[in-house]
């Protein structure tokens, strides 16, 4: 008599085991990302603060990857960063007005959005007769590109001198702290302002130099933010286990420490970007940012300084603009906040 084979398919005992002990099948995706990161990415595209801001950012990024098309440079070989002019005069136009002096090649959804055959300034004119609605879009990538750089910098800074002081502790931890201090003693728009203005006259206008100054006076919260981080997590046991089986300094730090002491400072980056717009904005309203004339968003709204007592009149100028920063920090904030909400387990078991 043949006895029958009671051999259980491993797929089966896979699924009567995960059924028998109220486990969890991991997908591919979390497989291969790890479960915190996997987190991380789950809660961003179910957490409705971090879908709103998800959304807002969208179209921001949308605007600058279509900027040539939403407004073309009025000649091809011209810099697209320059907002044109429709003359020289001083008052401000309000917006529907018809662009008169080289106006810019009509593209192709512009008639069918405004019914007209002939370029008009949709959001009117600064003084100087700058058009604020080329300056609007194309200052969605100045906006874009300083935010994500000058963060990035900072936050590679303070990453950088931060693991070695936690990491290494002792002398070097004193001498980096100390240095670190020295930095964040000064005001940070006010040092800001004042490096900007020490550098114009050597590297000349342009967005560089006010950038420079972002990340020289910006690192030192992320610098000390993950130094506490590591000197909590370097005591761990799978710490300790990696240096007792003579795994090197290099590796501990970038392998098993800076992988789950970096979420905090994320979140604080993700904060971040929408106030370092706002920061450039405010150096380009003092007039030592960009060009005069340049598709920033501060740049345009310093062009209401003269008319600050008749913005009933000439509202555009500021309100556009203004705007355009309030949602733009605010899709970087919402997204902030999901971060901090998704990684905090106290905020996260007190919601659900």
């Amino acid at each position: 008599m043949v006895a029958k084979n009671t051999t259980v398919p491993k797929d089966r005992q896979l699924e009567e085991d995960v059924e028998l002990y109220g486990l969890r099948r991991r997908s591919r995706l979390e497989r291969m990302l790890g479960p915190e990161w996997y987190r991380l990415l789950r809660g961003l595209v179910t957490n409705p603060l971090s879908i709103a801001g998800i959304v807002i950012l969208a179209f921001f990024f949308a605007v600058a990857a279509l900027a040539p098309v939403l407004a073309p440079p009025v000649r091809a070989n011209a810099n697209p960063y320059l907002i044109p002019r429709d003359g020289f005069g001083p008052q401000p136009q309000p917006p529907g007005t018809e662009w008169k002096r080289n106006p810019p090649p009509v593209p192709a959804w512009y008639k069918t959005v405004t019914g007209k055959d002939k370029w008009v300034h949709l959001l009117g004119t600064t003084s100087g007769q700058f058009d604020i609605f080329y300056g609007m879009v194309w200052g969605t990538r100045t906006a874009i590109f300083v935010g994500v750089v000058v963060v990035a910098s900072a936050l590679l800074i303070g990453l950088v001198i931060g693991s070695l002081a936690g990491y290494r502790g002792g002398f070097l931890d004193d001498v980096l702290m100390r240095i670190l201090e020295i930095f964040q003693a000064f005001p940070f728009l006010l040092a800001a302002l004042t490096l900007t203005s020490i550098l114009v006259p050597l590297v000349g206008r342009g967005i560089w130099p006010a950038m420079i100054a972002l990340i020289a006076f910006g690192w030192m919260t992320y610098g000390r933010l993950i130094r506490g981080d590591i000197l909590t997590i370097k005591e761990r046991d799978y710490v300790m286990a990696a240096r007792v089986i003579g795994a090197k300094d290099s590796r501990i730090l970038l392998q098993h420490i800076l992988p789950n002491a970096i979420f905090a400072t994320m979140v604080l980056a993700s904060l971040d970007v929408g106030a370092i717009v706002l920061s450039f904005a405010a150096l380009s309203f003092l007039g030592v940012g960009t060009d005069i004339g340049y598709a920033d968003w501060g740049q345009i709204i310093s062009f209401a300084r003269d008319y600050i007592l008749s913005l009933d009149r000439f509202w555009f100028i500021v309100v556009y603009p203004g705007v355009a920063l309030l949602l733009f920090g605010l899709g970087w904030n919402l997204i902030g906040d999901a971060l901090r909400d998704i990684l905090d387990p106290k905020l996260r078991s007190a919601r659900g």
